[in-house]
């Protein structure tokens, strides 16, 4: 009996880890059909894209649909490498090059946490794609132009709390991944990380949230954006809509007020860049 306590409280914790980045990562908000009602984690959610139409596939633990026959290490070497178990090459749909930045025991807990999930059997929806992006061997050149794997390096000129918030919006949180303007190739533009695109994942455009005072954030304060991540509540009263609504409730909220202050004061050190990403609200003119 004394040897079963520990081990009971060391999954329990380990439980509560793996939801916490399943949380972080933002895996039900993409992986859910929540217009259709669809089940956890099942997939078949649309995203429109230049490149045609992506559906999101099934990640629960089914044997048959899902991820129920793959191992750990086929879990890391799509989050790590963009690679089926299968060997093909994964779109940058999925966002495995910011997963990519993950540390090796966050992607060991989230497998865990993501193989335990109730599974549910719903076939994959082919995706609807541009007749050349079809060529999937073409995505190793893609990868050769804009895929740098390998974990996220913390920098020594800053503090261990930013080092914690550039960490959870860049590797888990993949805030770049909607927020940055992509190129002909689909590649991310850097020097407009997090400036806002018209060509968002549900074919809506993406608010610039680097501090810019005009096009971006810039006069918002970190307990504007703290409060946001919490409820979706912007500073002018207005409140998150489409899919940044799913993001928060499925995420953000979620997360410790520590990590909420981290991301957010990550945000706002970022280099303003002026690019005007409008999207019409009644009543509003509020970004987000």
């Amino acid at each position: 009996m004394l040897c079963v306590a520990p081990a009971t409280g060391a999954a329990q914790d380990l439980r509560k880890h793996g939801e916490y980045l399943f949380r972080a990562a933002g895996c039900a908000t993409c992986h859910t059909n929540e217009k259709n009602r669809g089940a956890p984690l099942a997939g078949g959610r649309a995203l429109k894209t230049p490149f045609g139409v992506f559906y999101t596939p099934n990640i629960t633990p089914d044997p048959e649909t899902g991820i129920g026959r793959w191992s750990e290490a086929d879990f890391t070497r799509a989050l790590r490498a963009g690679v089926s178990p299968e060997g093909q090459h994964y779109y940058p749909a999925f966002p495995y090059p910011s997963y990519a930045r993950m540390r090796d025991e966050d992607v060991r807990v989230l497998w865990a946490y993501l193989s335990k999930a109730k599974p549910v059997r719903r076939a994959n929806k082919p995706h609807e794609l541009l007749w050349f992006v079809r060529y999937r061997p073409l995505l190793g050149f893609w990868k050769a132009l804009f895929f740098r794997p390998g974990p996220y390096q913390s920098r020594s000129d800053r503090t261990e709390i930013w080092n914690r918030g550039a960490y959870l919006a860049n590797a888990v949180g993949h805030c770049g991944e909607c927020h940055t303007p992509r190129n002909l190739l689909g590649g991310m533009k850097e020097r407009m990380a997090m400036a806002g695109t018209r060509a968002g994942p549900e074919g809506d455009p993406i608010p610039n949230i680097t501090p810019h005072k005009t096009s971006g954030i810039g006069r918002w304060r970190e307990s504007d954006l703290m409060e946001y991540f919490d409820s979706g509540m912007m500073p002018d009263g207005d409140f998150a809509g489409d899919i940044m609504a799913e993001v928060v409730d499925n995420s953000l909220r979620h997360l410790t007020q520590d990590d909420r202050r981290a991301i957010a004061g990550y945000i706002l050190s970022l280099p303003p860049v002026d690019n005007p990403v409008r999207k019409e609200k009644k009543n509003t003119d509020s970004d987000f």
